[in-house]
């Protein structure tokens, strides 16, 4: 059985869980330890011990220790990224991509580390100086989702390394395996014991005790947005800070005079690609008239050559599904489509392969309307639906008449339409002629309304949650 990480030792935990293989049911990847309350309170109560020293050590320190997390990351990028793709089912190549931008996020903050500044400024008051530095917050909990598996641990985790906190990690429980590895990768660092600390387990238990706990300083969640209004009603109790990234219900806007095959592009790679399981997919083609047609036959016609099959397969376009919840979801909101009157064009039946494994064909609706649940609920699988629309003025308010307000793209060869919309859109990051996900680990990534709450994540950003600011003024 993997065990969970305190205070600088690996620990068994109460109770395990199997680790499944989506691609195949019958592969049990290991057990995973299961911790409980009271194990997480003794995480956290390590990490509240050893921050007074790594809050305020030596920074080199700290760069050297996340430099070789990244570095160790990196060349073991294809054995990772395949652990990756056979415990969440997203597709070999996706894998390691994904494997190697966590390495490249620890290599960030290892140099984001010595490049920490502050301000000197003259106080109004004739004979005071005036310093603003940014201090640690203490100790964070993390809570990371199970759709990117490493990748969102390393951009919770490195910042608040760098910048001199505690961390109590909780990873989903659905990708223990990613979670795990990364771990013994980070115990191996160099870091002191009690600096990170892994806890793995059901939120119930070890998400509720990072909640409660008041030695747990910061919060930052990505999920749904269900848990994160719980988690900020239990944190925001007791004054802890909170950093929430959640749901999404992107629109990808496609004008008459767009490129056709950059549109189509542009929405199979952001709604279907990596199961649609991202909080960035393009979920809304809200297409103009014009091209409507020609997009329908040829988003129908690109979707039924994909290949569906096991993640770890040579040529699979797409996975499986992460789980049987996830699949009677998805499933269940074909049927909802159907029922409210849109007519689906392709797939969205499950699919079966040599192994027994959670496949299901991608589904894409037309002559959907903004008002059907398909097209307000955020359903996280290989579910989209298109919506004709007149012009783009009616484009943009349909863009934007969602509670969520995440990724949104548009395919134009309009300068006039691309610059208006990329100020006019409700939403926290804008894509032109690019699919709606797929960002870059150096800028800031989060969104707007029920997608996120707090600073944002990612980048030079990050500086805002994992740190509060000081004022010192000194009489000269």
């Amino acid at each position: 059985m993997q065990a969970n990480f305190i205070d600088g030792k690996f620990v068994p935990g109460v109770a395990s869980r199997p680790n499944i293989n989506p691609s195949d049911t019958s592969d049990i990847i290991a057990e995973y330890a299961q911790a409980d309350g009271e194990q997480a309170a003794l995480a956290i109560a390590a990490a509240a011990a050893a921050f007074p020293a790594w809050g305020s050590g030596n920074i080199q320190t700290r760069s050297d220790c996340l430099d070789r997390i990244g570095t160790e990351i990196l060349a073991r990028k294809e054995e990772l990224g395949r652990l990756l793709s056979r415990e969440e089912g997203k597709t070999l190549p996706e894998g390691i991509g994904e494997a190697a931008r966590a390495g490249q996020i620890f290599k960030f903050f290892a140099a984001e580390v010595l490049r920490q500044r502050g301000e000197r400024l003259a106080s109004v008051r004739p004979g005071v100086d005036i310093e603003i530095t940014r201090e640690p917050v203490g100790v964070v909990g993390i809570i990371t989702p199970w759709n990117f598996p490493i990748a969102i641990p390393a951009w919770k985790i490195a910042p608040a390394l760098a910048y001199g906190n505690c961390v109590v990690f909780k990873p989903a429980e659905l990708v223990p395996a990613s979670a795990w590895a990364l771990t013994e990768i980070i115990s191996r660092s160099g870091l002191p014991a009690g600096v990170f600390n892994l806890v793995m387990g059901p939120g119930s238990r070890v998400g509720q005790a990072l909640i409660d706990n008041p030695a747990v300083n910061a919060i930052t969640f990505t999920g749904s947005t269900t848990t994160g209004r719980r988690i900020l009603d239990g944190a925001s109790r007791r004054l802890a800070k909170v950093q929430l990234e959640m749901g999404g219900k992107n629109p990808l806007v496609i004008l008459d005079d767009a490129d056709l095959d950059v549109a189509v592009n542009c929405a199979i790679q952001g709604a279907y690609y990596s199961t649609g399981q991202r909080c960035t997919a393009s979920s809304r083609f809200i297409v103009q008239k014009g091209i409507y047609p020609a997009f329908v036959a040829e988003m129908t016609k690109r979707l039924e050559a994909l290949r569906v099959d096991d993640a770890l397969q040579p040529g699979t376009d797409i996975g499986p599904v992460v789980d049987q919840d996830q699949l009677d979801q998805d499933l269940a909101y074909v049927a909802i489509g159907r029922e409210e009157g849109a007519r689906l064009a392709c797939g969205g039946n499950r699919l079966t392969r040599d192994k027994d494994g959670f496949y299901m064909a991608p589904a894409f609706f037309a002559d959907a309307d903004n008002r059907m649940r398909i097209a307000r609920e955020e359903i996280f699988g290989p579910v989209a639906c298109a919506i004709p629309v007149a012009t783009y003025e009616e484009a943009l308010l349909v863009a934007n008449d969602t509670e969520y307000g995440l990724s949104a793209g548009i395919c134009t060869t309009s300068l006039k339409y691309a610059t208006y919309f990329k100020r006019h859109s409700q939403a926290g990051m804008v894509m032109v002629n690019l699919a709606t996900a797929g960002v870059d680990y150096h800028v800031p990534f989060g969104g707007r309304k029920a997608s996120s709450l707090g600073s944002r994540e990612q980048g030079s950003y990050a500086a805002e949650f994992f740190t509060t600011v000081k004022t010192a003024y000194t009489a000269a």
